[in-house]
């Protein structure tokens, strides 16, 4: 569907401003869509980013009627991961996993079939099937080698299923692979790994410490006691001075006298 220019403009703007905060501020970015959808609900870009806004901020259902609008604009399937996991998201995830068995799962590119993957365990361990939940994650996309931008969030999620099911040697070596893949930092895979060795991060600073170089008798100098420590300072340097000038007037004298 096309758009007079300048509404055309006006809805680009705030579809830029959901995307540009969608991460940072979920919910201005969910206001930002709102406008857009005002303008051009008939819009399926304007759907799906409407849907995405929503679902940043926990609106499941929604999201769902939003993907589902935008999918019947379109007839495409790349939305029915995410949609499956609106469906977890509103307390359901027996419909997560029956659309995982549907056929447009294999329609899906490889990305989509992941993703539909971390959907599917996911429900899996919502219904307390942990078991189920490891047998679904593994798969050639886990085993492989290679990486690619689904690979640290598949290989974290395969983890932590281990780490729920009392596997924790297995646990952490699959956060350990989940880290070295994960370049962007988009898993707290690092914290995983820490946590599970013990380890503990604090402040190199206390609340009561001082920062390294900061004048530690700064407020010792501070106060009535100071003061009148300068004034005594300033009192014996007036009588050096006088000692001096008395001094050197007897010098005057005695050679005026010679």
């Amino acid at each position: 569907m096309s758009l007079p220019k300048t509404l055309a403009e006006d809805v680009a703007r705030n579809l830029v401003m959901v995307a540009r905060l969608i991460d940072e501020d979920p919910e201005q970015a969910y206001a930002y869509s709102r406008i857009a959808l005002r303008l051009a609900s008939r819009v399926a870009a304007v759907r799906e980013a409407a849907g995405f806004a929503a679902y940043a901020t926990q609106k499941y259902s929604e999201a769902l009627a939003e993907f589902r609008a935008s999918r019947r604009m379109t007839g495409s399937v790349d939305l029915w991961p995410v949609m499956a996991d609106c469906e977890r998201g509103l307390g359901r995830p027996e419909r997560a996993m029956a659309m995982a068995g549907e056929p447009e799962v294999q329609k899906l590119d490889k990305a989509g079939q992941v993703e539909m993957r971390l959907v599917a365990a996911g429900a899996r361990r919502d219904m307390g099937q942990i078991d189920a939940a490891i047998v679904t994650l593994q798969s050639p996309e886990l085993a492989s080698s290679a990486v690619h931008s689904w690979t640290p969030r598949l290989r974290y999620a395969y983890a932590d299923a281990l780490l729920e099911a009392g596997r924790e040697d297995e646990a952490r070596e699959w956060f350990g692979k989940a880290l070295e893949a994960d370049k962007d930092g988009a898993t707290d895979a690092s914290d995983r790994l820490a946590e599970l060795d013990g380890v503990e991060f604090v402040d190199a600073l206390g609340e009561d410490d001082e920062p390294a170089g900061a004048p530690a008798e700064a407020d010792e100098q501070d106060g009535p006691d100071a003061d009148a420590d300068v004034e005594d300072a300033d009192d014996e340097e007036d009588e050096e001075d006088d000692e001096d000038q008395d001094d050197e007037d007897d010098d005057v004298d005695g050679s005026t006298k010679a």
